[in-house]
């Protein structure tokens, strides 16, 4: 017979229990303490690492708030300054119309820092065969300061322009597509004009990029109009002194600036004069406008272009593009989006409305912008990276690189 197995009392059988319970709960604390503590020395790295990806997205974000495609800028512009060659035709006489500035002052002086900075560049090379471009060395402006006609002017472009033809085989090779002038007056636009073959064939590097007439966006190049020297330094970073809604002044020589003064002059919010502001009211008046001012109306006048984009730039006054068939400057490059307002004529009229419309946090990322811009509008003797010179060379680089012989 087999024994009987001896049964445990109620007793133990609760105090087993009560063991087990204990075991379980403590098993479960060990648990939850290794747990929270592995979870605080992961968050420093965790939250560090997350940093690192905001900064990152933060930079990239920076980069890419004024440049349409920041990369390709970056890659191309080093390729330009490694490989692109100018050769200046040697031809006409300096004292006359050719080959040095008129002046490097005035409205017009982005033509006389071309024309003088292309000689202290990298860029210009003095053998024909291994230009990409050819520049064609002849100054409207120059023209203008000695008081030649337009039909004069017309005369000496194309006798000009013939002469290389005839003695050098360069233009023949493309008709004339890899060949460039420059010319930041509208007279040089108009002399240039009655010449057919090189207004359609050549690149036209102008102030006055009006796309309804003859400019051609993706052949010709758009250059700032800038008034150097400024008067005063350079404005940014300096939002809580720009207590002006807009602000404009000058001439009323075209009609949308007539309808601008005639709408707004009198607005309590818009700072709009119907002319230019008299230097007896004071020194500088008008320059220091611009620091005092959240938004600068550009609106055309005889041409489409304005020296005030630049001077609102350097003054860190967003600038309101109101031109209509205005090709700006740089646009190939620029997001022009990102740092100023672009309205068409008829929106002048909304103009107020649309203004205040920009919120406080849009403002001032456009104020941001517009400061990350200012060198790319600066002349400079000799000419530095990344300065108006340099972004019209880098305009004429993508442009070279579609020209086939």
């Amino acid at each position: 017979m087999s024994a009987a197995k001896p049964s445990l009392s109620p007793a133990c059988t609760s105090i087993f229990t009560l063991r087990g319970s204990l075991l379980t709960l403590a098993i479960l604390t060990l648990v939850s303490f290794t747990f929270l503590s592995l979870k605080s020395l992961r968050s420093p790295l965790q939250q560090s690492i997350h940093q690192l990806v905001t900064i990152r997205d933060l930079e990239d974000e920076d980069l890419s708030d004024i440049y349409h495609t920041p990369e390709v800028f970056k890659l191309n512009y080093a390729e330009m300054e490694k490989k692109f060659k100018v050769y200046i035709y040697p031809d006409g006489d300096p004292n006359t119309f050719y080959q040095t500035p008129r002046k490097l002052t005035g409205k017009y002086s982005s033509e006389g820092y071309f024309f003088q900075n292309i000689r202290e560049s990298r860029f210009r090379t003095e053998d024909p065969n291994q230009a990409d471009l050819f520049f064609i060395p002849i100054s409207c402006h120059k023209m203008r300061g000695k008081g030649t006609s337009y039909e004069n002017m017309t005369i000496i472009v194309q006798g000009y322009v013939q002469s290389l033809i005839d003695k050098y085989p360069y233009w023949n090779r493309t008709l004339g597509t890899d060949h460039f002038f420059v010319t930041c007056h509208d007279v040089g636009v108009r002399a240039t004009e009655g010449l057919p073959f090189l207004v359609k064939n050549s690149i036209r590097v102008v102030c006055s990029p009006s796309y309804d007439v003859a400019f051609i966006p993706h052949k010709d190049v758009a250059l700032p109009q800038v008034l150097q020297p400024f008067a005063l330094p350079a404005g940014g970073n300096d939002l809580e002194n720009r207590t002006t809604l807009g602000f404009w002044a000058g001439h009323r020589n075209s009609k949308i600036r007539v309808i601008l003064a005639r709408v707004w002059e009198n607005d309590t919010e818009l700072d709009i004069s119907n002319n230019r502001i008299s230097r007896a009211t004071g020194h500088l008046v008008y320059q220091k406008r611009f620091y005092t001012t959240k938004f600068c109306i550009c609106p055309g006048g005889s041409q489409v272009n304005s020296a005030r984009i630049a001077d609102s730039i350097h003054y860190g006054c967003v600038p309101v593009i109101l031109s209509d068939y205005y090709d700006l400057p740089f646009s190939d490059i620029l997001d022009w989006r990102k740092f100023s307002v672009i309205l068409r004529e008829k929106d002048v009229y909304q103009l107020k409305q649309i203004l205040k419309g920009v919120s406080d946090v849009e403002f001032a990322r456009l104020h941001y912008n517009l400061v990350k811009v200012q060198k790319h509008f600066q002349w400079n003797t000799p000419p530095v990276k990344h300065d108006a010179f340099h972004m019209a060379m880098y305009e004429l680089w993508l442009r070279h690189r579609v020209i086939k012989y």
